[in-house]
């Protein structure tokens, strides 16, 4: 099991529309193609809005063979156009993470919880 950290500077200008777009239509779609979402946050740094999010995955072959799936989607890429068109650019600048567990983080096999 692997787990993928997603943080996405979000603008104060357009965050309900970028909010909406998330919880009504990415969320959906992603989890159609295979994505299982562990939690997300809204978060501060430096004046910057950003989501935050937690991915859990079997595997990073999947984890990657999901993200391309999703990058085909025809329904996403027409909701991403259309939102872009009535609100301007929703996301900015994109953070990555697969994040491997340690051997002593609390719940990790072989480990007590």
């Amino acid at each position: 099991m692997i787990h993928q950290l997603r943080i996405y500077e979000i603008f104060d200008r357009n965050k309900d529309a970028f909010h909406a777009r998330f919880r009504d239509h990415a969320r959906r779609i992603m989890e159609r193609h295979g994505f299982r979402f562990v939690k997300l946050w809204e978060s501060e740094l430096d004046g910057r809005t950003e989501l935050v999010y937690l991915l859990e995955w079997p595997d990073e072959g999947t984890m990657r063979h999901a993200w391309a799936r999703l990058r085909e989607d025809a329904e996403w890429a027409e909701i991403k156009r259309a939102t872009a068109a009535r609100h301007g650019d929703l996301v900015g600048e994109i953070e990555d993470r697969v994040l491997d567990e340690v051997d002593y983080s609390p719940g990790a096999p072989g480990r007590a919880p």
